[in-house]
């Protein structure tokens, strides 16, 4: 009996507790609806959630939920359309490279040395003439016995085509030069030209570069390629995304190191413990070592639908950056890259739209105030000061 007792006053007491929890939670909530900033706050989420578009196709009839579906059919059929029109504006793409490409290969001779550009086609005005004319007629009254003294060394000093010409905008250019490494400076120094090549008609839309390389110490290919992989259709999972071709897979090569002279791996050495002698050893092993180089080795996409995880997506995002990088405008504006026009170009039009955007919220704030202090409808609650502006 003693322990029955016990056991409904344990339950007793166990009720008692529990009505007096729940009392204290409906006292609290009681207490923090009757604030007024609660109040305030919980209504401005009310009103915000009954605002979204969501929210709002949520409330139409079923009629018109139907018509909203129909619509939609239309909108993917105009992105089927879209990319069709993409497909077109990679043809034309081919078609102007195939009309760019003659420039190109003379601005190769040129820059090699092949060939020496005639008076006709090395005449230029620039925006310093003058006083590249002046500079000239200074250089003209130097003696005649300091040009014969000199005559040997000039012959030396003038080299054949333009030196460095692709190293230099590599090393003018933040988005590569960030990627050269000292080591690999010597070898960018052999590269002679890059070239664009689109993927020919009826087949998967992409774009290879080219680099070509002159003979050198370090690895046997005359060229390295670089194979962009472009998708220019509608998602079928979510087709409302679609806004263009976009890079999805890149392919390098594999580049014929001559022996000692792989710049992408380092050798190391270490010292190893055998656990039950007590013999230490060294071994030396290979790896990764940064480089321009490893841009020809890319991340793969996984084919089976598993994700990168974040260093990996941000590392071929990039890379797919510097692949339309090239082909958009570096190969296309070599010449300017080279003496820095283009990135000045390219830094003045950033600083052009940040300008803009200022001034205009500028104009905003100005016309908010002209109407604060212009609007009859607001001069009953303009402080004093206003109103005697």
């Amino acid at each position: 009996m003693a322990d029955n007792s016990n056991a409904e006053d344990a339950v007793s007491d166990s009720v008692e507790g529990a009505k007096s929890t729940s009392y204290k939670k409906e006292k609290l909530a009681d207490q923090v609806m009757k604030n007024p900033q609660v109040l305030a706050a919980l209504q401005e989420r009310l009103d915000n959630a009954a605002h979204t578009p969501s929210s709002y196709i949520e409330t139409l009839p079923k009629a018109v939920k139907r018509r909203i579906d129909a619509l939609k059919q239309l909108q993917v059929k105009c992105a089927h359309i879209e990319a069709k029109f993409y497909e077109e504006v990679h043809d034309l793409e081919r078609k102007y490279a195939a009309l760019y490409q003659p420039l190109f290969d003379k601005r190769r001779e040129f820059v090699t040395g092949d060939v020496e550009p005639t008076d006709v086609e090395a005449e230029w005005h620039s925006e310093n003439e003058e006083e590249e004319k002046l500079a000239g007629d200074l250089k003209n009254k130097v003696v005649l016995e300091e040009k014969e003294t000199k005559a040997a060394a000039t012959e030396e000093a003038n080299p054949t085509g333009i030196p460095d010409f692709w190293f230099t905008i590599f090393r003018n250019v933040d988005m590569l030069s960030e990627l050269v490494q000292e080591y690999d400076e010597p070898i960018l120094k052999h590269l002679q030209d890059i070239k664009v090549k689109f993927s020919e008609p009826g087949q998967p839309i992409s774009f290879t570069l080219e680099f070509q390389f002159g003979p050198n110490d370090f690895f046997a290919n005359s060229v390295l390629t670089k194979t962009y992989k472009m998708k220019s259709e509608p998602d079928k999972t979510d087709p409302f995304s679609f806004e263009g071709p976009e890079i999805v897979d890149c392919e390098g090569c594999t580049i014929d190191w001559k022996k000692g002279k792989n710049v992408t791996v380092k050798t190391i050495k270490k010292k190893q413990k055998h656990k039950g002698r007590g013999t230490v050893r060294t071994i030396t092993k290979q790896v990764p070592n940064d480089s321009f180089f490893n841009f020809f080795s890319p991340i793969k996409v996984s084919g089976d639908g598993e994700s990168l995880d974040e260093d990996s997506e941000f590392t071929l995002a990039t890379d797919f950056e510097i692949g339309h990088f090239f082909r958009e405008r570096i190969v296309l504006r070599a010449v300017l890259y080279f003496t820095g026009e283009a990135i000045e170009d390219d830094d003045n039009f950033e600083e052009g739209e940040e300008g803009e955007e200022e001034e205009l919220e500028g104009e905003e704030e100005g016309e908010e105030e002209e109407d604060a202090e212009c609007d009859p409808k607001k001069e009953s609650s303009q402080p004093a000061e206003c109103k005697q502006q």
